[in-house]
């Protein structure tokens, strides 16, 4: 079959039109994929490691201290929270929980923000009416996890919660004891 120069310029358009709605097409499933899609925290599974002094309870003094640590060659944050959160420890009035602090989506680092403005305006993200508190935020491409969900991925392209630290009290002394497996990253 041969095709003519006529009939080749009377359907050029289609090329441009099929390049923008598979472009659309494809952006509507991955919002729909990153908003919809987000994992919800479960019970912990955490595997066993060796027991790692973190910190003491007396370096945690009021709810949103924060002390930052390695374990499994992984940067870890140890927080003290309003309540007490699965996976975490309730230490007389404490109640404290970790997390790692690789981000579930390509592996940057998260950290705490505690100005629920600079959340807003950095972030893009609010937390609902009675949920606004400290969230753990990632500044390479702005997913926001909540730390008193379990580390659930609230906001942006992660999918996936936070992986959990185990924590244990011996005397006076906040030890790291497991850590839930790293998820592979998603893009």
């Amino acid at each position: 079959m041969k095709i003519t120069r006529r009939e080749v310029l009377e359907r050029w358009w289609m090329l441009p039109v099929a390049g923008t709605a598979g472009a659309f097409g494809f952006m509507g499933w991955y919002a729909a994929k990153i908003t919809f899609g987000k994992k919800k925290v479960g019970a912990p599974h955490f595997v066993a490691g060796p027991a790692q002094k973190i910190a003491a309870l007396s370096a945690l003094p009021g709810e949103w201290s924060e002390v930052d640590f390695f374990y499994d060659r992984r940067p870890c944050t140890l927080l003290r929270v309003p309540r007490l959160v699965e996976g975490g420890l309730e230490a007389g009035e404490a109640h404290l929980v970790a997390f790692s602090r690789v981000c579930t989506h390509l592996g940057c680092p998260v950290n705490l923000v505690k100005d629920l403005e600079v959340l807003a305006f950095a972030y893009n993200y609010r937390p609902p009416k009675g949920e606004r508190h400290p969230q753990l935020g990632c500044r390479c491409h702005y997913s926001v996890f909540d730390p008193l969900r379990g580390g659930e991925a609230m906001f942006g392209k992660a999918t996936l919660p936070l992986p959990r630290v185990q924590l244990e009290l011996r005397g006076q002394d906040v030890y790291a004891t497991g850590i839930e497996p790293a998820p592979i990253l998603s893009t």
